[in-house]
């Protein structure tokens, strides 16, 4: 069973959309999505509603740096 996530795990939801949307480049996702991405992962246990466009960004920026580590 995965671990279970929150959205102050930023680094670890950037690896986990890094390994499921390896083809996506972070940075051309909108937030909406971004958001729909990240509550439909595995083992992800927030509440959909605490999001805010900072923590979007950092989880934003956690997958870019996993994007760029892949290249």
């Amino acid at each position: 069973m995965p671990r279970e996530i929150d959205w102050m795990d930023s680094e670890e939801i950037g690896i986990l959309l890094q390994e499921k949307y390896p083809e996506i480049e972070p940075y051309s996702v909108r937030f909406t999505d971004l958001h729909k991405y990240v509550t439909g992962l595995p083992g992800f246990v927030g509440d959909p509603a605490k999001s805010n466009e900072g923590i979007l960004e950092a989880i934003q920026s956690a997958w870019n740096e996993e994007y760029e580590d892949a290249k």
